[in-house]
Order: C-alpha cells, then sequence, then structure tokens
C-alpha cells in the first residue's frame, strides 16, 4: 500500500459494502501549500476562543471510523483494517479535536517521507474540521513536511487555501519529497494565540500562483 502512495496513487473503494479497492490517480491532484493556510477572521476568533483539547494518534481507529460514518463513503472494511494496519507500522497519524471529554472533530493520513496524504477528516460540532485541519497544517510545518496531499479539490479545501496542480507535477514534488525524512510526532501543540501567529505570518507571506517547485509545498 505505501508503494502505491509512494508512486502518487492511492486506494478508494467504490462505497462502504464494496468488497473491492480500486487504485485512483486523478488528472489533477489537490495540495495544500504549508505557506498558504487561508485563515479566516471567524476560524481565527474560534481558534482563539478555545474550549477544546488538540491531540494526536489518541484514538486513529475512532477518527478513522468516524470518517467513514456518513450516508456515502468510500472507505470499506478492508480500508479500515489497512488504515490500523499502517498506523500500527507509525506511518498513519490522526490530529483529533476533543471537547469535554468527546471526539468532536478530526483528520488522519498516512506519512512517509515528508509527505502527508490526507484522506479525510469529519466534524461533529461546527467547525471543528477547520479547527483540526489548522493545527495540523501547522504541525506539519514544524515537523518539516513539505508536501499536503489531499488528493482532491473541494470547496471546503480551497476555501482554507488548497490549490490544483497537474499529476505530472506532483508526481516531480513528490519524488523529491518521498526522499527526504520528517517526524509526525516531533512537534509540540501550541496554545491557540501561538497558533494563530503562526498561521497569520505564512498566509501573509504568500501571495501569486502556486509555482511547479519541488522545494516548498
Amino acid at each position: 500500500m505505501l508503494q502505491g502512495y509512494r508512486r502518487g496513487i492511492f486506494p478508494m473503494a467504490e462505497s462502504r459494502d464494496s468488497p473491492e479497492l480500486q487504485w485512483v490517480e486523478p488528472r489533477l491532484r489537490g495540495i495544500l501549500p504549508l505557506d498558504r493556510f487561508h485563515l479566516s477572521r471567524s476560524l481565527r476568533r474560534r481558534l482563539l476562543k478555545g474550549g477544546y483539547e488538540i491531540a494526536i494518534d489518541r484514538d486513529f481507529m475512532g477518527t478513522v471510523s468516524a470518517c467513514a460514518d456518513r450516508p456515502e463513503t468510500w472507505i470499506n472494511d478492508t480500508l479500515l483494517l489497512l488504515y490500523g494496519a499502517l498506523f500500527n507500522a507509525g506511518h498513519a497519524h490522526s490530529l483529533e479535536v476533543w471537547r469535554e471529554g468527546r471526539l468532536v472533530g478530526g483528520v488522519f493520513g498516512v506519512t512517509f517521507g515528508r509527505v502527508f496524504c490526507g484522506e479525510t477528516m469529519f466534524s461533529r460540532e461546527t467547525d471543528a474540521s477547520k479547527i483540526a485541519l489548522a493545527y495540523l497544517v501547522d504541525r506539519l510545518r514544524r515537523a518539516g513536511f513539505i508536501l499536503f496531499d489531499t488528493q482532491f479539490l473541494t470547496p471546503h479545501l480551497a476555501s482554507l487555501g488548497a490549490v490544483e496542480i497537474t499529476q505530472a507535477q506532483y508526481l516531480r514534488r513528490l519524488a523529491a519529497a518521498r526522499e527526504m525524512e520528517a517526524d509526525f510526532g516531533a512537534a509540540d501543540v501550541p496554545q491557540p494565540p501561538e497558533l494563530v501567529s503562526a498561521l497569520s505570518s505564512a498566509g501573509a507571506g504568500a501571495s501569486g500562483r502556486i509555482q511547479d517547485r519541488t522545494q516548498t509545498s
């Protein structure tokens, strides 16, 4: 499975009940440049308001199951098992949002080299997935990642700064990033004011159309 990700393809099932997986290689690839996260005023206020706790890998399988808990999903039982195996091997991680002891939002993905392949996210409370993504972007930057693959570009991701590049451009970035090293667990969880300051500085420094270069993502 890791070899597929390293080649620039990823698995999906047709539905929850589908017994088979298919490898997907989109013509256009979604990525979220780590220096171009869009921190809106409303998200800034929500982050600073607090009232939540951020955890790393506290309940990975609970996060994956929550992401699959929707009327239509591409995560079948086989993928649940495979993600669990990747987690046990240290190649999959979750960033979770907790409030009053409840898992209310989160995101998970597969990691290798300095690449984070984001799979999907969920939200049980307003803005919980946006909070998770903000903390994830900050963690990836602090931990030395340079490529945040979102696979596809959705309106939700676009509103947060994600863009589309061609698959050929993605493969060039991937070739460089997969041969380097990063540690998802190396970064601390910042306090909300520190997070907001870091993301605001990164967003303020970004301008123009994304370039096809492997040094930054």
